[in-house]
């Protein structure tokens, strides 16, 4: 039996990810108030001395309440991972666009330029005699954009796709074709790393293997 695993994300990209990788995670998605967690995350920053809160840390800002929100509301008794994705171009974040007309307006931001896709995990082990632990880090990947034509910008935005993924863009799916090159964890652009899932499993004495399904193992 694999270990019980969930994944606190409504993220069809990250649970076909996951589910490629041979894991089959119980999904519960929290009701985080993302921009509550961030600003209170950000004062807590600033009281403290330490300046702005980088957006590498804002991720996992996220990730985290969105891992402890699901592992202390629920009956979980599993290792529950907490993801959140920001695009970052020129020192600003281009989250997810959510209409039309900024999804738009990002793209011809992005043509032809290069971002930092950061995407923070974090795992809280809540099964009872584990490990406890509660761990985080960030995977950021630089992404290179095509110089799409603004007949190609608003044909990708017409599908609806790019409306509720973050930084308007994916990998995997449609916007593939306008992604002209990655530098780091193809995964984590997806949505979850992989390689680093693997090492925060770890922390927490846990072997990848021991998630996967029945039918994948030996």
């Amino acid at each position: 039996m694999p270990i019980p695993f969930v994944l606190a994300s409504q993220s069809p990209a990250r649970l076909a990810t996951l589910r490629a990788a041979g894991v089959d995670p119980e999904v519960i998605v929290s009701d985080v108030d993302e921009d509550a967690a961030l600003a209170h995350a950000r004062e807590a920053h600033l009281a403290s001395g330490l300046g702005e809160l980088a957006f590498d840390d804002s991720v996992l800002v996220l990730a985290q309440a969105k891992a402890e929100v699901v592992a202390d509301g629920y009956e979980t008794q599993a290792l529950v991972l907490g993801c959140d994705s920001m695009l970052e171009i020129d020192g600003e974040i281009l989250g997810k666009p959510g209409d039309p007309a900024t999804a738009i307006a990002r793209w011809q931001t992005m043509r032809g330029r290069v971002g930092v896709l950061h995407t923070g995990h974090w795992i809280v082990d809540d099964r009872p005699g584990g490990s406890g632990a509660t761990v985080g880090a960030t995977a950021s990947t630089t992404v290179r954009f095509a110089d799409l034509s603004d007949d190609e910008i608003e044909a990708y935005v017409a599908t609806g796709e790019p409306l509720h993924v973050a930084g308007a863009f994916t990998v995997d799916s449609l916007g593939g074709p306008y992604v002209e090159s990655i530098d780091g964890d193809y995964h984590a652009v997806v949505g979850v790393s992989l390689p680093l899932l693997r090492h925060l499993l770890g922390a927490c004495g846990v072997a990848f293997h021991e998630l996967w399904r029945d039918s994948v193992r030996g």
